[in-house]
Formats: C-alpha cells, structure tokens, sequence
C-alpha cells in the first residue's frame, strides 16, 4: 500500500510539474531600432556604416534566451566614413557582384543552433549558422541581453563566403589595394 501512495504522489507531481511548465516565448526584434554597424579595413585605412535588419525573432525560456533567428537586408548597405560620389560609388560597389551581389542574394541570415549562458545573467555564447551569398558557415560569437535590448561583437572572414575582390588570399601583388578578410560586425538589437 505504502508504494502504491507514493507512486501516486510521484504521479501528482509529475502531472503538476508538466502542468505547469513554461511554453518558449518567441520575441519580434525592432527592425527599426535594431542595426548592424560594420567595419573593414584595408591596407590603406578603414570604411564603416550600417546594414538594417529585415526581420528576425528570439526565444526565450522565462528570462533564459535559448534560440533566435535574423534576416539581414543586404540592400541596406550604406557607407558613413564617407560623403558625396565616394560614399555612393563604395555603397554601390558593395551592393555589386565583386562584394555581396544583392540582387542576387538580397538577404542574408543567421540562425541559432545552439545558446549556452556564459554564467552571468544576460551573457551567453552563442553558436549560429550564417548565410551569406548561399554560403553558410558555422560561427561562434558572445552576446549580452538585458532589458530588451542586446548587443554583439562578431568578426567574419568574407573569403569564407567567396567575397574575393581585393583578397590577398586569392590573388598576388596587390600592394596597398589590399582588403583585409576580416570585418567585424557590432549587432545593436531591440525586442
């Protein structure tokens, strides 16, 4: 008898425990509060502007973020180091196939595979899935959450994404007309 009333309670409070649990809550981000400032060098200085989100969502368990999704506007592009024709000639070769070929691909996105909290409220490390140009590649990178708002630093390798013109990985003697790979990426987000 004693087994059968604590396999019971057991069932009770398994039953109540699934009751109650928590669904994932998924959260629209702000496309029009939210941006991407980026920044690329080359061996004779450095070009910086902005790229706007087209969408993008994120999950949360309660406070605890566990998933998320981002769609990039790649015609979005814009130069800010610059005015006039140079900044309207740079936009333009960026939006063209040498660079990120928007009217092929005009998105980019990035998916969440998997969230690991970094053992502080609101940080974690983050493991996503990129597309640029058809091209996805595994990437890792930490980010901070808080109050409805999130922030991250993430450096790319355009030659990972077949982005060659200018590389010095792909051709030879380009002396200062070379464009470093890496760029870097500072993620503003609201939700």
């Amino acid at each position: 008898m004693k087994s059968y009333f604590l396999s019971f309670i057991f069932l009770l409070i398994a039953a109540f425990g699934f009751a109650t649990g928590v669904d994932p809550i998924t959260k629209s981000i702000n496309t029009a509060t939210s941006n991407i400032v980026w920044k690329a060098s080359k061996v004779t200085g450095t070009h910086e502007g902005n790229i706007k989100f087209k969408s993008g969502s994120l999950k949360f368990d309660g406070d605890l973020l566990i998933g998320g999704e981002l769609m990039v506007d790649m015609n979005s592009i814009d130069v800010t180091d610059l005015k006039g024709g140079g900044k309207g000639k740079l936009e333009g070769h960026l939006k063209s196939d040498d660079f990120f070929g928007v009217n092929t691909y005009p998105t980019s996105s990035l998916k969440f595979t998997k969230v690991t909290s970094r053992g502080i409220a609101g940080e974690y490390k983050i493991t996503a899935n990129l597309t640029i140009k058809n091209t996805t590649k595994e990437i890792k990178f930490n980010a901070t959450l808080k109050a409805g708002a999130g922030s991250a630093t993430i450096r790319l390798d355009r030659s990972d994404y077949d982005i060659r013109y200018g590389s010095g990985s792909f051709f030879d003697n380009l002396g200062d007309k070379t464009i470093y790979d890496e760029f870097d990426l500072n993620v503003a987000i609201n939700y």
